[in-house]
């Protein structure tokens, strides 16, 4: 079962990587390639794409705090990265506050509607139907995005909505430059986007020809949709007119989302995950994500070796990362789900004593099979398109964001007089035990679908605490099953490595899931690591990829902030606050 398991992933990664991390024609980093860190006193915004920043440190300059630029950020985005950036998606928010020095997870992931039942995505021979989990209109989850960022807003905001939305409303309504970027990552998936009519209206031309860089794009029924919402909160979405667009649309098309659902959708503040790594302290999601436990896992069994030592990507590093990942997403498979549907053993997978467990079944010499390592708990006894963004403002409060639509440009099917994407956040789940997802991923029982549940994902938003408590690093990443070892590489960097962060961004990475059994990385990595890690049994890519593209924010010992935008994507920025 695990053999086949391992051909069918191997299989579908090599499709899922090639189109997940270079559809959109970027090229990998090269010798040449410099990251600059942008330098302030005051506040900053780090995000994929540099006039969601701008918009966000024109907040803070405004009297805004961390919350309120994050929140202005996160619907502009929506307006100027459209693959990622969404009102139809979900996502994970960590928030520092400073003054109550506490840390709180919005949790605002889709949740599945009413109707969805496990055997949806099966076929009639059993087998999983990966068109309708993925570009059907079946395929979307009841979007959290708005309900996550009202609430931020609301609850720990200093502006009002009407404030922190009036940029985006006024970039949809009249109108954003086309970049290369945009115009590329239209065109590459003409096809699949023009085939619905809302979608074709929205981001091509009326006889259907793509836009070209440098000409303007209005998107007036998102421009609408936003002002519903500033002038209604969360209301202006999930009820009046933009909930009965939305139920409209899943009437046409065979969606299972009703009035019913939008109403009952409910963003949740939880616990964060937190861990010691060495003197400092990691925070990120709790589940329904899956990067703050098996981060804090990894780093727990790396802890246990002198990596500085070792050297920066190193062979004997490389061979410590990657048995660490192994393991941890060996765990993932099985024990992680969301967890007010399912008893995820929190306790168990973070704490030291298993990972010093794990670490010693660890041969520093020679690699593991995948196909013989099981979940570690077992009886013992047993699109890659999201986005993130990072904001830190005058007084040390502190925003890590991560929020996605799935897959670039999620379902391709907008909501028609509305203007946004719809998510195809059901393929998350797992459509059938032991399937891979379009990322590769395996996983169980804990991950099935059930109505109401939220899918486990991969978005790691993370802040970093020095040993007095104050943080030091807001940092995440997009890249779907690579978020979480691109997470913690940054970690690694800037706490291990002591890299300044445009460094620690910069430096080559490494990936691997577990299944398929298979080493990723970055052009950087040299040819004799790669010939060492062969010679230790590693399966190693033929070739490099681009893994991640972080955003993040690092503060000195006297309050300097550092910030550092990821080249691995075009657009990305770090503005200071004016």
């Amino acid at each position: 079962m695990i053999t086949s398991i391992l051909k069918t992933t191997a299989a579908l990664l090599a499709v899922v990587i090639s189109v997940a991390v270079t559809a959109d024609r970027q090229p990998l980093l090269d010798s040449n390639t410099r990251f600059h860190p942008v330098i302030s006193q005051k506040g900053m915004v780090v995000s994929q794409e540099m006039i969601a920043s701008q918009v966000g440190a024109d907040i803070l300059a405004k009297g805004g705090n961390a919350v309120d630029a994050a929140v202005a950020t996160g619907f502009a985005l929506a307006v100027t990265l459209p693959r990622a950036g969404n009102i139809g998606g979900g996502g994970f928010m960590m928030v520092h506050l400073a003054e109550e020095n506490k840390t709180i997870a919005i949790d605002y992931r889709e949740m599945a509607p009413a109707e969805a039942f496990k055997g949806m995505f099966l076929n009639s021979e059993g087998d999983v139907d990966n068109r309708k989990a993925r570009f059907s209109i079946q395929s979307s989850g009841v979007p959290g995005t708005v309900a996550g960022l009202v609430h931020a807003q609301e609850n720990y905001g200093k502006l009002s909505l009407k404030q922190v939305l009036k940029p985006a409303i006024n970039l949809a309504r009249n109108g954003i430059t086309v970049t290369l970027t945009l115009a590329e990552s239209l065109a590459a998936r003409s096809e699949r986007l023009q085939s619905d009519a809302g979608t074709k209206k929205y981001f091509f031309k009326k006889d259907g020809a793509d836009y070209q860089p440098g000409e303007l794009i209005r998107q007036r029924d998102l421009a609408a949709t936003l002002s519903r919402i500033a002038a209604k909160g969360a209301a202006g979405f999930y009820q009046g007119k933009t909930a009965a667009l939305i139920v409209e649309q899943m009437e046409r098309s065979g969606g299972l989302i009703t009035r019913a659902d939008l109403n009952n959708y409910v963003a949740l503040e939880r616990t964060p995950i937190c861990g010691d790594y060495r003197e400092h302290k990691v925070c990120a999601m709790p589940p329904p994500s899956s990067g703050g436990i098996h981060m804090v896992q990894m780093l727990n069994i790396l802890e246990g070796w002198d990596l500085k030592a070792l050297g920066h990507n190193s062979a004997d590093y490389i061979h410590r990362l990657v048995e660490s990942m192994r393991r941890a997403y060996a765990d993932r498979s099985l024990y992680l789900g969301d967890a007010d549907f399912f008893p995820v053993p929190i306790a168990q997978l973070t704490d030291k004593n298993y990972a010093a467990t794990l670490r010693q079944q660890i041969d520093l010499d020679h690699a593991s099979r995948s196909e013989d390592i099981r979940p570690g708990l077992v009886d013992n006894a047993e699109s890659t398109e999201t986005t993130h963004f990072s904001v830190w403002d005058q007084w040390g409060n502190v925003v890590s964001n991560t929020y996605t639509l799935n897959f670039s440009y999620g379902s391709g099917i907008a909501v028609e007089g509305a203007g946004f994407l719809l998510n195809n956040e059901m393929d998350d789940f797992s459509a059938k035990p032991g399937s891979p997802n379009g990322y590769g991923l395996v996983g169980g029982i804990a991950n099935s679908i059930q109505p109401g549940k939220r899918p486990l994902s991969s978005m790691t938003p993370t802040i970093v605490f020095d040993a007095s408590g104050a943080p030091i690093l807001a940092t995440g990443s997009p890249g779907g099953s690579t978020i979480i070892t691109v997470v913690m590489q940054m970690v690694l960097n800037v706490l291990e490595f002591e890299m300044g962060i445009a460094e620690a961004t910069a430096a080559s990475r490494v990936h691997h899931q577990w299944l398929p059994d298979n080493v990723f990385y970055e052009s950087g990595i040299s040819a004799d690591t790669l010939r060492l890690l062969h010679e230790m049994g590693h399966v190693v890519s033929d070739q490099p990829r681009r893994l991640g593209a972080s955003e993040s924010i690092e503060s000195s010992a006297d309050g300097v902030l550092f910030g550092a935008a990821d080249l691995r994507r075009h657009g990305s920025g770090a503005v200071a606050q004016p």
